[in-house]
């Protein structure tokens, strides 16, 4: 897997210089799971974000699915940026391809590039919005 084809591929990483892509790939970890892995945990303290490269993933507050993440997709970040335990449980719908960074890696990430950090920012935003949008 070429961490910076895949990197280009996820939306808050698009349009980033491959040099830029370069930098936040020596940071991710490459992880495949299988389908229903549990990757986060409602209230719990965890420390991972993961970008979605391949496979589907859901996410569930409070018991009702309020979102569904896919390739180039993201999740784990309002933890890793509030210090907080998890808003919602994600578990993979599919088998997937995921990359992850956890919390020093993602501090060190969001410090390296105010582009990333205002990309993140945006489509959290984004994301929240559509959820209470939604009821959730």
């Amino acid at each position: 897997m070429d961490k910076v084809e895949l990197l280009a591929r996820i939306t808050m990483f698009a349009g980033l210089p491959p040099a830029e892509l370069g930098r936040i790939a020596e940071l991710t970890e490459e992880v495949e799971v299988a389908a229903g892995t549990v990757l986060t945990h409602e209230g719990r303290y965890e420390g991972w974000f993961y970008l979605v490269v391949a496979g589907t993933v859901e996410i569930v507050r409070g018991g009702t699915v309020v979102d569904t993440v896919g390739a180039g997709g993201f999740l784990g970040e309002i933890s890793l940026l509030d210090a907080g335990p998890r808003t919602a449980t994600a578990t993979t719908v599919t088998p997937c391809d995921l990359l992850r960074l956890n919390n020093s890696q993602f501090d060190e990430l969001l410090e390296a590039s105010p582009v990333i950090r205002e990309q993140l920012q945006d489509a959290m935003e984004a994301r929240l919005g559509r959820m209470d949008a939604e009821g959730a």
